[in-house]
């Protein structure tokens, strides 16, 4: 990753982190999902957590679950190749509220397939927009695509995406996660972890119920710049409740 956001000493990078000790991982072979916990003992909680994401959403408990206060800005003003994911870096002034407490964006970011599966579907795209509190607490609102019509929210990131592992490029015109999200803002709630080394827990998940769509050439374009599959596979639920 070129641009690490760091608060209170916390990696922000959810599925887009990259290890504080130089341990190198990724997602295949013997640097893959399954060895994360043998890479560095920075990363244990990837083999030994309890509370491990992603997960495949299912056995819903009914819940009245507060509406998100969306509180965004066009602020997306960088876009970064880490090697592990294609992300934008979002500029201060953007939050989220959850139970009244706040949470300021930092970045979102990409997976193909997705990590999270609902009721066992599986999606070609998934989008997790990062939050912090002053703390360095995390929340991740995350996303689903499904293959359909182009997707206009989309397009002008794609239109500058990096295509070589450590480049960046400055955003001609702020891009604005509010577009990425569905004009309905039902959700899941759960507590996991970030999905990728060093796999904290503690992590609040907001997974967006309806997905949004994005055209099969904008999918496979980050399906050909990632060269690879960026999805850990999902973890066990255990006696995690899934709100609703």
């Amino acid at each position: 990753m070129q641009k690490l956001m760091i608060a209170t000493g916390l990696f922000l990078a959810s599925a887009a982190a990259f290890a504080g000790d130089g341990a190198q991982w990724g997602y295949s072979g013997a640097k893959g999902p399954v060895h994360w916990g043998e890479l560095s003992p920075k990363f244990t909680a990837c083999s030994q957590g309890k509370n491990q994401s992603p997960i495949d959403l299912g056995h819903f408990v009914e819940s009245e679950l507060a509406p998100i206060g969306i509180h965004y800005q066009a602020g997306g003003d960088e876009i970064v190749n880490n090697g592990h994911s294609i992300q934008v870096n979002y500029a201060p002034g953007s939050k989220i509220s959850v139970d009244g407490h706040e949470f300021t964006l930092k970045q979102f970011h990409f997976h193909s397939p997705s990590e999270n599966r609902i009721n066992g579907k599986s999606y070609p795209l998934e989008a997790h927009l990062v939050h912090a509190d002053k703390d360095g607490n995390l929340a991740v609102i995350a996303v689903m695509f499904e293959q359909g019509e182009t997707n206009e929210a989309l397009a002008q990131a794609w239109a500058q995406m990096p295509k070589k592992a450590g480049d960046s490029d400055e955003l001609s015109s702020s891009a604005s996660a509010e577009d990425i999200l569905p004009s309905s803002r039902d959700y899941y709630r759960y507590n996991g972890s970030l999905t990728t080394p060093p796999c904290s827990e503690g992590v609040e998940w907001l997974v967006m119920k309806a997905p949004v769509s994005a055209s099969k050439a904008q999918i496979e374009k980050f399906a050909h710049v990632m060269r690879h599959p960026n999805n850990r596979p999902v973890q066990p639920v255990g006696a995690r409740p899934v709100l609703q």
